[in-house]
């Protein structure tokens, strides 16, 4: 799973920054590795002329395979903190994205041998 992270110009982006955002989105998705192809993020601060706190914004992009790209974005008052909110909304988003694609796999799944005996034999 690859992890890319973009900034606007109000944030200074360096390596630390790229950990950080690592380590958070492995730690919240790391279960579904297999999954996932590419995660983006996208870090902006709204308000970086003023001294209002508050419009941290991260945005999180995760290409699924077999599924369309998940996005979500959180708003905090410190960047750490809308990286972990937007971590924590990706983990829930994709959750309840892959629990819909494996309900539909089991749908649409034909019966086994046994499961149409056993259905044959009750009726």
């Amino acid at each position: 799973m690859q992890i890319k992270v973009n900034t606007d110009k109000t944030i200074e982006h360096h390596a630390s920054l790229d950990e950080h955002v690592q380590t958070v989105v492995t730690a919240a998705i790391s279960r579904f590795a297999e999954q996932i192809t590419r995660v983006e993020v996208h870090l902006s601060d709204n308000n970086s002329q003023k001294s209002v706190d508050g419009d941290n914004r991260c945005l999180m992009e995760a290409r699924v395979t077999g599924y369309q790209p998940i996005a979500v974005s959180a708003h905090a008052a410190t960047l750490h903190q809308a990286i972990s909110g937007a971590a924590d909304k990706l983990r829930r988003a994709i959750d309840s994205a892959l629990g819909r694609l494996s309900d539909k796999r089991h749908a649409t799944a034909p019966l086994a041998a046994d499961e149409v005996a056993d259905e044959e034999t009750s009726e």
